[in-house]
């Protein structure tokens, strides 16, 4: 280039007068560049307040992207620009300029605003085509200057004359002077818009959320996707293909039949089933934020449904992964010119869910049929069977605690289930609620420990809408979902004393009032409560309320500690062994003598939770059909053994007592499905001579 032809920044001698006139026009351009808040007020500025100083035509904003090595129009002033009836105008503003051209790294280099005689450069190779434009429109000279954030060129100052030499020394200073307050004042303007278009985003996605939450079935679905897609957003749907249930395949959920006029090569490529190992679905499925595919690339690279996508005149065809939460459900495929990836996350998203509820209906429905056909024969059953069968376990001990549950379950009455930690506590209440009345629903747990001092109101009585900060929806309490059922209060001794209070008023009045709520609600409740704490001693310290106390402990049921259930060991073992042998797909057939001492030996501080932990680490250590070894904290291991557990007997008799506690737990069913032949893994006629070999009767069975 020339150095004749262009004319960088100066340092002129001026007078007083004119520094003095200079200082007075940067500090009122300044003032008006504060108040400039978005592109018409930059635009103003410009063509208006700039021009009471100085003659020029037209200015021209333009942006540098740096990813694509480009700079395109920001801000067009089409009121003045004599080129806005050129045939090249609308092509001109959507244009991409490359930065590596010789006029533009002149501008770049300079170290302040630039000029330029269009006649001189507008020909030259690498000048930008606008150059030429605006010379065939009457422009003569342009000035130039960088835009400027944190010592990066973020973009350019075009501004246009007709009359050369309209760009003096005393212009091209005032420019150089106000030039980081453009700076900053198109900085932001341009996160104004980010935030504009971020919340026009938003507002877009609850609009979108709201049709989405109407939706109840497939054809639903596709109007609201089309409607937001086509009309809103001028996308057109291509697909959607969701992955079957083996995990391997994915079917068409939905596509546009329209779109491509009926193309035999789409109807092909819709009835095929491809699976996620396919090249453009894997790609898909494994992006982050998914994949844009140019389609002009797409056919210059032989992707035969490229041709396809062509015929509808976009540019891109957009493939987002459908997701709902980490796990893969499908995949949607657009085509568009251009879209926000952000926008398209959040409608992906939408959709996502909205066929995740549409599947889980679909299969509802069907087991809906399924439970239909069930449910008389499964309510019979629980009608018939009046057992304990959850509960293992025959020895005194536990004998006595089966005879109190058969003689309160039939009543209405309160129970306070006392116990160690590990004991069962809640096995027993269920035992009490599956004997009772009220079997056909279900009972509502509540574990008093694990709620927060000032959620436990609200959990157990619930709470009106607006009844404290956060309550942004009615809540209905336990005590509510359990009328006319058994409200189980596990850990009762940890209930703070105010929460004790109201509990007493609900059990005496049976009636209570939602937090925030003025009317009275009456309930039936089966109340069972259980603790692992001494409640006398609690009442004695004023840690629980006596009242409340004698309400809850109208028919107590105290459960020994597995120390104190020695004969219940063995069969308790075995049926921790068979349960988590099975669950981890292990054949494990007996205890070794050796373990089973090991256990004897052992005063379980954690009773049966404890046994059944250990039981199932020993069962997924074991190397054979055999467990022969438990592993059990030596700290807890009595010094010396009490001579009851080691107890030898003969092959045969334990053989037989095996097999009696199998028969007690299968009902006295020796064949078929659930029959204790099946658990044994023996012939129903092999398990009948076994037992007549044994002397087994019904009477060791259904005593």
């Amino acid at each position: 280039m020339k150095k004749e032809k262009l004319q960088g920044p100066e340092q002129p001698v001026l007078s007083k007068a004119v520094l003095e006139q200079e200082r007075k026009m940067l500090l009122d351009l300044g003032n008006d560049i504060t108040r400039v808040r978005d592109k018409n007020d930059l635009l103003l500025l410009f063509s208006r307040r700039l021009k009471r100083y100085f003659y020029f035509t037209h200015t021209i904003v333009t942006l540098i992207d740096e990813k694509g090595g480009t700079y395109t129009p920001f801000l067009l002033d089409n009121e003045h620009s004599p080129i806005r009836t050129h045939a090249r105008y609308a092509e001109l503003v959507k244009a991409r300029f490359p930065l590596n051209e010789p006029f533009i790294q002149a501008v770049l280099q300079a170290n302040g605003p630039i000029s330029f005689l269009l006649e001189a450069v507008m020909d030259q190779p690498g000048s930008p085509v606008f150059l030429k434009v605006n010379y065939e429109e009457g422009v003569r000279e342009i000035l130039m200057t960088k835009i400027m954030m944190e010592d990066k060129p973020v973009g350019f100052i075009h501004m246009y004359t007709d009359k050369p030499g309209s760009f003096t020394n005393e212009f091209r200073s005032v420019i150089n002077g106000i030039v980081p307050q453009l700076s900053g004042a198109v900085s932001n303007i341009l996160k104004n818009e980010e935030i504009y278009k971020t919340e026009r985003e938003k507002s877009f996605l609850l609009d979108f959320s709201n049709e989405i939450a109407k939706v109840r079935s497939k054809p639903e679905l596709q109007a609201a996707i089309f409607k937001v897609l086509d009309k809103t957003m001028h996308t057109q749907l291509a697909m959607i293909r969701v992955i079957d249930d083996d995990g391997i395949h994915l079917s068409m959920f939905m596509c546009d039949p329209t779109l491509f006029g009926g193309a035999k090569a789409f109807e092909q490529m819709s009835n095929t089933r491809i699976t996620v190992e396919e090249p453009y679905t894997s790609k898909v499925l494994a992006s982050k934020e998914g994949l844009v595919f140019s389609v002009a690339e797409e056919i210059k690279g032989g992707n035969d449904y490229a041709r396809l996508w062509a015929t509808t005149g976009r540019k891109n065809m957009y493939s987002f992964p459908l997701r709902v939460g980490d796990r893969n459900i499908g995949t949607i495929w657009m085509l568009a010119n251009k879209l926000s990836k952000l926008l398209l996350k959040g409608i992906c998203a939408q959709i996502s869910i909205s066929i995740a509820n549409i599947q889980a209906n679909e299969k509802l429905l069907a087991y809906k049929k399924q439970l239909e056909n069930e449910n008389d024969y499964l309510k019979e059953q629980i009608r018939t069977i009046y057992n304990f069968s959850e509960i293992v376990g025959n020895g005194a001990a536990m004998q006595e605690v089966y005879r109190l549950i058969s003689l309160v379950a039939a009543s209405g009455t309160t129970v306070l289930v006392l116990g160690e930690t590990g004991t069962g506590k809640e096995l027993i209440a269920r035992a009490i609620h599956n004997a009772s009345t009220r079997k056909d629903k279900l009972m509502v747990k509540v574990n008093c420990a694990a709620l927060p001092a000032n959620l436990i109101e609200s959990e157990l009585f619930g709470h009106e809408r607006g009844a404290f900060t956060g309550a942004t929806e009615k809540h209905i309490g336990k005590f509510e979902l359990a009328n006319q059922s058994t409200l189980f209060l596990d850990e009762i001794g940890e209930l703070p004393l105010e929460a004790q209070a109201k509990l007493l008023r609900v059990i005496q009045e049976r009636e209570l009032e939602r937090v925030g709520g003025k009317q009275t609600i009456r309930v039936d409740v089966r109340l069972i409560a259980a603790t692992n704490r001494n409640l006398e001693e609690a009442v004695r310290a004023g840690q629980f309320r006596e009242d409340l106390y004698y309400r809850l402990n109208v028919f107590p049921i105290p459960l020994p500690p597995l120390r104190e259930r020695p004969e219940d060991l063995e069969p308790l073992a075995n049926f921790f062994v068979k349960k988590y042998a099975r669950n981890a797909g292990r054949k494990i057939s007996q205890i070794a003598s050796k373990a089973m001492q090991q256990l004897h030996s052992y005063n379980w501080p954690g009773n049966v939770r404890e046994l059944e932990h250990m039981i199932e680490r020993s069962v997924l250590l074991a190397t054979d059909g055999i467990l022969k070894d438990v592993y059990i904290p030596q700290k807890n291991i009595p010094e010396k053994q009490s001579p009851a557990y080691l107890v030898n007997r003969s092959l045969e008799e334990v053989e037989r007592s095996y097999i009696i506690d199998i028969l007690k737990r299968c009902h006295g069913k020796i064949s078929g499905v659930g029959g204790a032949a099946e658990i044994l893994q023996v012939p129903g006629n092999t398990l009948h001579s076994k037992m007549k070999k044994l002397g087994i009767t019904k009477a060791d069975y259904f005593s």
